[in-house]
């Protein structure tokens, strides 16, 4: 299997979503995983334990309800060998749809603004989830959260700059992620960038770490372009 990351989407073979649904849930989770499963769904890669030298734990999987089983989020644990594929959230430009009318010509700039800087955007969160099973996700208080690919630096300020310039009346939130699979915040490098504060929150598949100014210059591989 290839290397896990973060907002990756494991999609399950028969087996394990038996497994899964008998499980002790309560009715409305039930409903909800065996719609997914119904309809051979994704499930979401999140935050893992650290692996163990002596066992399989399995992997850390999650699902955000839609609103028919209250939106509640659910979280399992899966077998590797009950992963058939990986596959990624919906980009940008197939989610605009489903994102409120208003945004979506400010959108539709920001997503050429980004293909013309080479970084792909992809849609998690209500409006990803909502293009993926087509049901109803987004509501009137929805942000709009989007993972861009970066390279590097130079092109982590790019893209930044780009989300800067977008004229969206919807807030829009979410990550950069780099070739290792670490991301920040858009925002919060944007702040780090401009000098308004001295440290950074850099998420990774086992954890995150609060990295300052000399740590990451220190450890600059995941950001270095």
């Amino acid at each position: 299997m290839p290397l896990l990351r973060r907002h990756q989407l494991a999609h399950l073979g028969s087996a394990a979503w038996r497994d899964i649904l008998s499980g002790p849930w309560d009715d409305v989770a039930r409903a909800c995983l065996q719609h997914w499963a119904d309809h051979a769904l994704p499930l979401v890669v999140t935050r893992q334990c650290a692996p163990h030298p002596q066992r399989d734990e399995g992997v850390a999987l999650g699902l955000s309800a839609p609103a028919r089983w209250g939106r509640r989020p659910l979280s399992l644990r899966v077998a590797h060998s009950g992963i058939s594929w990986l596959s990624e959230f919906p980009r940008l430009r197939a989610a605009i749809g489903v994102c409120p009318r208003e945004a979506h010509a400010p959108l539709r700039a920001l997503e050429a603004r980004l293909a013309s800087l080479d970084v792909r955007a992809h849609v998690y969160g209500s409006a990803g989830w909502q293009q993926l099973s087509g049901l109803h996700y987004v509501h009137e208080r929805s942000d709009i959260d989007l993972w861009l690919a970066v390279d590097g630096t130079a092109q982590a300020d790019d893209a930044v700059a780009a989300l800067q310039a977008c004229a969206s009346p919807v807030r829009i939130d979410g990550e950069l992620m780099f070739p290792d699979g670490s991301a920040v915040a858009w925002r919060e490098w944007a702040a780090w960038r401009a000098g308004r504060c001295s440290e950074v929150l850099v998420k990774r598949l086992y954890g995150s770490v609060l990295a300052s100014d000399a740590e990451v210059l220190a450890n600059a591989g995941w950001c270095a372009a």
